[in-house]
């Protein structure tokens, strides 16, 4: 990737807490800053619950931040009005998780994958007819299948309707959230080389979701750590997957399975459950079930550092 590419996408401090009684909230993003340059794949990993999808549908403004601040292109996507945001909305898609729950039932193909052309007024029938060929066969679908609704597609193909859908204006930049976990592995495989495709050909810009650290490996330029809505470390893939910092992070990728016994790392395994995100405090959110917590960290926040180049990471053993 050139080291010139401009920013795409610019999280600032971003936060969003969910009330869930009086003066009681879930930390659910708690102040996180990234960058995400043009053409590049970002990798945004953590186990269930630190918030990373959260993160995605914030940085769309599918759900409303509370506070930061979230530049496309070097402007505050946040400031825009309804009809701005509408309007940017072709620069700015996201792939679903669940690629059958997402579709209406009631729409066939040609439906599903036409409508956000129509929304959008893209041209008249002909066009969209033309338009939608095009994207199902950039995206792995028959013309036979146009007909057929959702529940008679397997989970791969609702996925590349889904895929149709999110390019089908022209994007730049494009969340996938999970887009590859209700898949099987055969499918896995495919979709995810369609995705690299795609970013290749068309120049999109993805945050890529994932709980799965090989398939994030397998695509991200640069991962972003997340644990209880808090970044604790980024680096390149390379990187992070060859010299970790952050025990979070070690103990992450001693869960990856490998064929390679020489690679092998000794399994970590954490004590207790992930706790819930509510009314934190100070100190690091990983003190209670680190292997290596200290004094200070119960008390102290650490913050996000360089400890080498572009190799960052939020923790007390590296003052």
């Amino acid at each position: 990737m050139s080291l010139h590419r401009k920013k795409k996408i610019e999280v600032r401090n971003l936060k969003k807490y969910f009330e869930i009684a009086k003066s009681t909230f879930v930390h659910a993003v708690d102040d996180i800053s990234f960058d995400i340059m043009e053409g590049e794949i970002l990798g945004l990993v953590g186990e269930s619950g630190s918030g990373k999808t959260t993160a995605g549908r914030s940085v769309l403004r599918l759900i409303e931040p509370d506070s930061g601040e979230v530049l496309f292109d070097g402007q505050n996507i946040l400031d825009f009005d309804h009809h701005e945001m509408k309007r940017r909305r072709r620069d700015l898609q996201i792939i679903f998780q669940d690629p059958v729950s997402v579709l209406n039932p009631r729409k066939n193909v040609f439906q599903l994958i036409s409508e956000p052309l129509r929304i959008h007024q893209y041209g008249g029938r002909k066009a969209i007819r033309e338009r939608v060929c095009y994207l199902a066969e950039k995206v792995g679908l028959s013309g036979e299948i146009m007909s057929c609704y959702p529940h008679e597609l397997d989970g791969g193909r609702c996925q590349r309707v889904g895929i149709a859908r999110a390019i089908a204006l022209d994007p730049s930049f494009i969340v996938c959230d999970e887009p590859v976990s209700a898949l099987d592995v055969s499918e896995q495989a495919q979709v995810l080389n369609l995705l690299e495709q795609l970013s290749t050909e068309l120049n999109l810009t993805y945050l890529f979701i994932s709980h799965d650290l090989s398939v994030v490996r397998r695509l991200s330029h640069r991962i972003v750590v997340l644990y209880l809505g808090m970044v604790m470390e980024t680096a390149s893939a390379k990187e992070l997957f060859d010299t970790p910092l952050h025990p979070y992070t070690r103990a992450l990728l001693s869960a990856v399975p490998t064929l390679n016994i020489d690679k092998r790392r000794e399994r970590i395994i954490l004590k207790g459950d992930v706790p819930t995100p509510i009314n934190f405090g100070e100190g690091c959110r990983f003190f209670r079930r680190c292997p290596q917590a200290m004094e200070v960290c119960g008390g102290v926040t650490p913050l996000l550092k360089e400890k080498n180049t572009s190799h960052f990471v939020a923790c007390h053993l590296y003052k």
